[in-house]
């Protein structure tokens, strides 16, 4: 997660040092007002500039100041709950972790709550799934890597249905775990959730489709391929079989490609993590695959896009190689499993 956090005072820039300090596995920039700033933060004179420079380009936003601030800071910028950051309000003093946007899609309240407990904090959740300890579509999504399909307002509907007591359906092709008591199993219900890999079907009227994202690609190109030749590629093979693009979330190839720019420009245009093997990971990897002896004498492995694909997923293939102006293609899919307690950090 690329979380910006930002201080205006002395104790404020206090408080985003022990942030950084705490959060390890996350990407954390810190934002100092210039008159209280360090050399391991980046100054800012005017907070709105700063705001607007880095609304979309953060997962979360920590403000360190008063909660007024923060949303009418924040508030130009609101776009969608599907695609605004996350934003948390730390009070000056050190006492209280705020969740104000995103508290369910964006992972606000679940931030809050391991932030208040790293740093000694008092969480304040203020949405009623929550504090109730209610089951939360959206959370659960979230939490899960699950991709929203069609209708979101349905997430809203379920929602208030588990707050008065109803119960929701549940239809997966997936193993879950811990599953609350407002889900029943393969029961008509008047709100169903269904987790699987068709992002048509919808089992009765009121489904909310959810769809893991847990496909890994692997990818072989010639030297020079442009971003645009991989990107129709890649589209053209999940079309073939019906798979969602938003799927991926990884990418892998052969080492001698870390310089293909138009590979590096396609994964990045994505925000897909690009991973590298050698010719001998490649090849110890274990499976039935495709071999060409061409691909052989010139990388050291009889094939890069399957066998990377299956390196990277654990899993098993779903799309074998597809070869498409100079690009090959294979996807393999990540294993899922379901755990409805599962949360975002």
């Amino acid at each position: 997660m690329n979380i910006s956090v930002i201080s205006l005072t002395e104790k404020g820039r206090q408080i985003s040092l022990k942030i950084a300090e705490c959060v390890k596995n996350h990407k954390i920039v810190r934002y100092c007002f210039y008159k209280h700033s360090d050399e391991n933060s980046e100054t800012f004179s005017k907070l709105s500039k700063l705001a607007e420079s880095i609304f979309d380009s953060s997962e979360a936003i920590i403000f360190i100041c008063a909660c007024g601030i923060a949303v009418r800071i924040t508030a130009p910028h609101i776009c969608s709950k599907l695609n605004d950051p996350a934003v948390i309000v730390i009070d000056d003093c050190g006492k209280y972790v705020i969740p104000i946007l995103s508290g369910h899609v964006g992972g606000a309240n679940a931030l809050a709550k391991w932030l208040a407990n790293v740093l000694n904090m008092q969480a304040i959740i203020t949405t009623a799934t929550d504090i109730g300890g209610y089951f939360s579509p959206d959370s659960f999504a979230a939490a899960n890597n699950l991709i929203v399909v069609g209708d979101y307002t349905i997430a809203k509907y379920i929602a208030s249905a588990v707050l008065e007591g109803e119960k929701i359906g549940l239809i997966s092709e997936y193993k879950c775990l811990n599953i609350p008591k407002d889900i029943v199993c393969n029961e008509k219900q008047r709100y169903t959730i269904y987790i699987g890999q068709d992002n048509i079907i919808k089992p009765f009227s009121n489904t909310f489709n959810l769809v893991p994202k847990n496909i890994a690609i692997g990818i072989g190109c010639k030297k020079g391929v442009c971003s645009e030749a991989i990107e129709s590629a890649v589209r053209a093979a999940f079309k073939n079989k019906n798979i969602m693009f938003d799927r991926i979330c990884g990418a892998a190839t052969i080492d001698l490609k870390k310089d293909e720019n138009g590979l590096v420009e396609f994964c990045k245009k994505h925000d897909i993590k690009l991973n590298f093997y050698s010719a001998q990971e490649l090849m110890n990897v274990k499976g039935n695959f495709s071999s060409s002896e061409f691909v052989m004498g010139i990388t050291g492995a009889d094939n890069v896009c399957e066998r990377s694909a299956v390196k990277l997923s654990g899993g098993k293939m779903i799309v074998r190689k597809y070869a498409y102006n100079g690009v090959t293609v294979a996807a393999a899919e990540i294993p899922v499993i379901i755990d409805f307690e599962r949360e975002m950090l």
